[in-house]
This record gives structure tokens, sequence and C-alpha cells, in this order.
């Protein structure tokens, strides 16, 4: 049994090779990762063979946490972080107004709801995915955390008492046109599962079933939060204002993000994000 030596620079100029962008800090964290050359060795094959890191290593950063991601679970997103910020900026302006009801719709991995229960708990906190792998991956990542993760199609597996009581909906649905997922990376369209990518014709189907549903579940005052790109952005304002909820669009130049807040709103001016 071989020890690892700190610095590899033959792991290095492989990942590199294999066409690793950031290849110094990919090769910091495989060599972290690994109690022996042997399982290096492994770890480095995966990668190179077009894996995408969080499934070679198990987990992924996001928010400044680790969250456990599996292979075929769609991984979480930087650019997803600026609609956790937006959702908590929401639930500290209820200040103490009692317990808030959270869902992570469409949740994956269950980084969502984690980053939010991280950075605005304590919450109430509902995770629902039609994936049997995302959910048995989300159950891992938020049971501990005190939330209940639901497997089934949207709204299907909630609740029923939760129908007008969310005040955050947070959804991070596929929104990528089905005519485009062949242009996507290799790391998403062969090792994520299309169910996570696929957002119909236009990328826009799930979003429509959401915001027909939202109404709903939402309570007065809430809000739902639903990432989508800078392009499709003002068409997601119309599906939800053709739903009854007020849009309005927030983006980050800084990580690429678009977020489309729909609020029901109760009295003048709920508090939107600044």
């Amino acid at each position: 049994m071989q020890t690892i030596p700190t610095q590899r620079p033959d792991v290095v100029g492989r990942l590199r090779a294999a066409g690793c962008v950031f290849a110094e800090d990919e090769a910091a964290l495989l060599v972290a990762a690994a109690a022996t050359a042997e399982e290096l060795e492994s770890l480095v094959r995966r990668r190179v063979s077009g894996l995408p890191l969080e499934h070679v290593l198990g987990w992924a950063e996001f928010c400044g946490l680790r969250i456990e991601v599996d292979p075929a679970v769609f991984v979480p997103r930087r650019r997803t972080e600026y609609l956790v910020r937006l959702a908590a900026r929401l639930l500290q302006a209820r200040g103490a107004a009692g317990t808030p009801v959270v869902v992570d719709l469409c949740c994956g991995s269950g980084a969502v709801g984690a980053a939010l229960s991280a950075t605005a708990g304590p919450l109430e906190l509902h995770a629902a995915d039609v994936d049997p792998a995302a959910a048995a991956c989300a159950r891992r990542n938020l049971q501990p955390l005190g939330a209940a993760v639901h497997e089934g199609d949207l709204y299907g597996p909630l609740p029923e008492r939760l129908r007008g009581r969310v005040d955050i909906l947070a959804v991070n649905a596929p929104y990528v046109p089905s005519g485009m997922i062949g242009t996507m990376p290799p790391e998403a369209r062969l090792h994520e599962p299309r169910v996570a990518l696929d957002g119909g014709p236009d990328g826009l189907e799930l979003q429509r079933r959401v915001a027909a549903a939202a109404p709903e579940w939402l309570a007065p005052g809430g809000h739902l939060l639903i990432e989508t790109s800078r392009r499709q952005a003002p068409q997601t304002v119309g599906i939800l204002a053709g739903n009854g909820l007020s849009g309005r669009v927030f983006s980050s130049r800084k990580l690429d993000a678009t977020v489309v807040l729909g609020s029901v709103l109760a009295g003048p001016a709920a508090g939107t994000p600044r």
C-alpha cells in the first residue's frame, strides 16, 4: 500500500490533458479524498473518463456546505446560490412571524433546502423530486436537518396540510429546451438524468406546471422563486402573471444567474429582496 505525496504533478497533467480547466484545484481535492495511491488512481481514472468531479468525490460545495451527490443525480450549480440568497432575504424580512414553511421543489440533492436551513433557519422544510435517486440523496442531506423529503411529481407528494401555507416555494425546475440538450457539456448530458435537464420544447414546460398550482400552495404574502435563463425570464414573468402572481426579474452577472420572483401580495409592498 503506497502513501500519497502531497504534490502530484502527474495528476495535474492528466487532468489538464483531459480538458479539466481547473486541473490544479481538482487534483488537490482528489489527493485529499484518497487514502492510498491506489484509491487516488481510481479517482483520477473516473474523472479523466468524463465523470463530473462532484460524482467522483461524492459531494459538491454549495453555499459553503458539502452536499452529498450520488452518481446520476443532478449536481447543484453555483449560480443557484443566487436563488438561495434571495430566498434567505425574504425569510429574514419576515422577522419573528412564526416558523416559515419552505418547499424545495424539484429538489435534486436537496442543496437549496439545506442552504436555506443553514442561512435562514429554523424552518419547516419540505423537499420533493420525481426522481427516486434524487429523493434518496436528498433524504441523506435533509433529514438530519429535520426536513421531510417526498418522492413524486411536483406538488403531488406534498402533504395536503401545506396547501395555502407555503411561505417560500424555491424551484430549480429544468429549463433547457429539449432540442438544446445535445449542446450541453458532456458532464451534464451524459452523466446527469435527463429529467433534471429537459424543460420541454421551449424549456418552460415545468415552469408552466409549477406556476399553475403555486397560488393554491402559497400562503398570503408567500413567494415563488424560480430559476430561469436571462433569455427566458420575460416569458417566465408572463407565465406567472397568467396564474395570478406578480413577477419580478432578479439577476447576478457575477454568478450568471437569473431568478424570477412571483409574489402573492398581502397588503402594500410585501417584502421583496433588494
